[in-house]
């Protein structure tokens, strides 16, 4: 059965970086099995609906701003799986409004991590869009529903960050120490996790004010809950990845299984 993965993926740069996370990265790459296609869930794909994409070739896009041209012209050119797209509609998400996108593509929030993991771009990767406007609990809903894949050999994958909070973050600034916010709510989320404990996780927002700081919005929070979602009874969850970047953004990755 494949694992099922959130990675922290951080700032956009670390697509083209060598770092302690990149090669962590590139390291589960080399030690998950390999999948037959990837289903992935991207903070960065955050609309009023849910949709798969459905094209033979994903475009790369560079949803973001001000970074260097080298950046801007990284291209990840993974195929698709128009038919396992169909599927997830038609079955594994039956009971669900999902459409078929033919316009998104792969953002950042999936290549950048991909580029690490699977740096020749040759497993189909489709994305499944985060509904903006569904509570917490129907995106771990929709992780349970997707927890079948894991027995075709699909990697579930969720990119966001357990922390994410932007206005905090230390730019342009020499590596600042985490503030005291971050560490406990992190801290609390894996003893959450290794206790498999999961409600109080769904609804973050009554684990306190370190909560709020840690989530002051839900785009970045919500693909882990699709992993959760994913969770089988006797699955071991480990953490393959650690670190806060400029104080305020966690790296931390969840595998389970």
């Amino acid at each position: 059965m494949m694992p099922a993965i959130f990675l922290g993926h951080g700032n956009p740069m670390n697509a083209l970086a060598r770092n302690g996370y990149t090669e962590a990265w590139r390291r589960i790459g080399r030690e998950l099995p390999r999948p037959r296609a990837i289903l992935a869930v991207s903070a960065h794909w955050f609309v009023p609906g849910t949709a798969v994409t459905a094209m033979a070739r994903p475009r790369t896009i560079h949803d973001f701003g001000g970074f260097p041209r080298e950046l801007h012209e990284v291209q990840y050119p993974a195929p698709g799986d128009p038919g396992l797209a169909r599927r997830i509609r038609d079955e594994v998400l039956a009971a669900l409004p999902v459409g078929l996108d033919t316009s998104w593509g792969l953002d950042h929030g999936t290549w950048s991590v991909l580029h690490h993991l699977y740096p020749d771009a040759d497993v189909p990767v489709i994305q499944l869009s985060i509904d903006e406007t569904q509570p917490p609990a129907y995106h771990f809903e929709i992780g349970r529903q997707l927890a079948r894949l894991r027995d075709e050999g699909i990697l579930v994958m969720g990119s966001g960050n357990l922390v994410h909070n932007l206005h905090a973050y230390a730019w342009g600034q020499h590596p600042r120490e985490p503030y005291d916010w971050a560490v406990r709510f992190e801290r609390q989320a894996q003893e959450l996790l290794r206790a498999h404990e999961f409600q109080p996780l769904i609804h973050y927002e009554s684990l306190g004010p370190d909560a709020i700081l840690a989530a002051p919005t839900p785009d970045h929070y919500l693909p882990l809950l699709y992993v959760l979602g994913a969770w089988r009874e006797g699955d071991p969850i480990t953490f393959p990845v650690a670190g806060m970047d400029g104080g305020s953004i966690s790296m931390l990755s969840v595998q389970i299984g």
